[in-house]
């Protein structure tokens, strides 16, 4: 679930247009009435040592006012202990940006789970379809979707989140270098699918987009644990010399596969990787484990990234 510390140095206002702050409004969905409202706090402080669950983290994030029904449509197994969800929504006027989240209700769950979509805008509005990728967890929302969720089971979602990618026609290009670690590649990977998307709406219709290039950075235990390796392996060969990645792997025991191979480093994501890529139009995404955010962060700034360049977001 993500975490509500997000760095965000000094806003820039056209990539990060629309991130105002709105209270969330009373569900209209009365199955979800109970839900909507338990663990909320006015500011996310706790005085017990209670471990703070996603409302309360996220009390002070942006949220949509509306909450909207949907319902699952496909369930595979990304990896061994993450299920990938497909749900189609209901409501026309649902919209995201890439890399934020859902409040996910669930009926008869009182716990609101909050999970970063790893799909693009673009799919939502072609097909009316958003994609989640769940790691299996005791909490309650996790839980359920690893041990009861089937396809037809009617969930209902909230979109919220200051961590997004939302360039403008006109707005001039910048290039991207995206810092995953575990889990928390699902709002990246829906960074690059939405570049992957603007680079391809570029090129067909000739209009205003101008996409610089991203670099991928994608640290795991092993290969099993990177998630979405093929999809991302396809962006890159569909898209040479604009979106590129680098898999790094801490404790990998079997062969790498030859098809990965080319694009593994065994070993952390280290300083001589990212200073290569220091320059004015350079902008900074990371997400991961909290101790890997603050390595990541402490690292940028060791090598001159500006505070303002860099956005990230905290998976617990």
């Amino acid at each position: 679930m993500a975490h509500a510390t997000i760095h965000m140095g000094v806003t820039i206002p056209r990539l990060l247009r629309g991130a105002r702050r709105i209270c969330p409004a009373h569900s209209t969905l009365m199955v979800l009435r109970h839900s909507a409202f338990c663990y909320c706090t006015a500011n996310g402080t706790l005085k017990s040592k209670r471990k703070m669950d996603h409302l309360e983290r996220t009390a002070s994030n942006f949220r949509q006012e509306v909450i909207s029904q949907a319902k699952v449509c496909g369930i595979t197994n990304e990896s061994d202990t993450v299920k990938r969800l497909r749900l189609a929504i209901a409501n026309k006027d649902f919209t995201f940006k890439a890399g934020q989240w859902v409040d996910f209700f669930i009926p008869g769950v009182s716990v609101v789970g909050g999970f970063s979509m790893c799909s693009s805008p673009g799919l939502l509005e072609r097909e009316g379809i958003l994609e989640l990728a769940v790691k299996y967890t005791a909490h309650p929302p996790a839980h359920w979707i690893h041990t009861e969720c089937t396809v037809d089971s009617e969930v209902a979602l909230r979109v919220g989140g200051d961590f997004f990618f939302d360039p403008q026609p006109g707005d001039s290009p910048v290039k991207l270098v995206l810092i995953a670690g575990g889990v928390g590649i699902n709002p990246l990977f829906s960074i690059l699918l939405h570049v992957a998307d603007l680079h391809g709406y570029q090129e067909g219709k000739g209009n205003e987009y101008k996409m610089g290039t991203v670099k991928l950075y994608y640290s795991a235990k092993n290969t099993k644990e990177l998630l979405f390796k093929k999809n991302i392996l396809g962006l890159m060969n569909a898209f040479p010399g604009k979106i590129m990645c680098r898999f790094h792997v801490t404790q990998q025991s079997s062969q790498i596969c030859e098809e990965l191979q080319p694009h593994v480093t065994e070993g952390r994501i280290s300083e001589k990787d990212l200073e290569k890529h220091v320059s004015k139009d350079t902008l900074w995404y990371i997400c991961g484990p909290p101790p890997m955010i603050e390595s990541i962060s402490k690292l940028l700034s060791n090598i001159g990234v500006p505070t303002n360049c860099v956005f990230f977001e905290k998976w617990w």
